[in-house]
């Protein structure tokens, strides 16, 4: 049964023959309702401290999980970086693999086809050279020939002959 420190105060008791000294009774009972009324305040605010400390307490468990909420998110975003730019990196690696394969490749193939323009060339120079040396030797043969002729029409001429002349053959 709940006692408040009213009940006390306002408590009567029954008298009986040589009973109790009801002053006293009174005075005892004032004492205790006044102790149990600070008890029960002081109870109260407990009470309201505990309550604003389970109010704190709560509070930083929330801040305590969404920090950690927090943490969890950026180690998991940190790791998908970290993933996505090691594959960036391994794509960026394979494309300029790739592309200095490519211009290796058409080095080689440039560097072939320069040697192939160099041989072509070399053989067109000796052809030409050799085209050029027997239209060097049929000119010079032609002089001959020339220098033959003048040199049997001004004979003739001289001898007053009549000189036959033959067709020039080109050697």
């Amino acid at each position: 049964m709940k006692i408040a420190p009213i009940d006390i105060s306002h408590k009567s008791f029954k008298r009986k023959a040589f009973g109790l000294d009801a002053d006293e009774v009174a005075d005892f009972l004032k004492v205790v309702a006044e102790e149990m009324e600070t008890l029960i305040r002081e109870r109260n605010k407990l009470k309201e401290e505990m309550r604003d400390k389970e109010l704190s307490l709560l509070e930083y468990k929330e801040r305590d999980k969404v920090l950690r909420d927090t943490i969890t998110s950026a180690q998991r975003m940190s790791e998908k970086m970290r993933e996505d730019a090691e594959r960036e990196a391994k794509i960026i690696i394979n494309d300029a693999s790739q592309k200095a394969e490519m211009i290796v490749r058409d080095a080689r193939d440039s560097l072939k086809r320069v040697y192939q323009e160099i041989t072509d060339i070399k053989r067109s120079k000796m052809q030409f050279e050799s085209s050029l040396r027997a239209l060097v030797q049929t000119h010079l043969n032609l002089l001959d020939s020339q220098q033959e002729v003048t040199t049997a029409v001004n004979a003739a001429s001289s001898a007053n002959t009549s000189v036959r002349i033959s067709p020039l053959s080109s050697s």
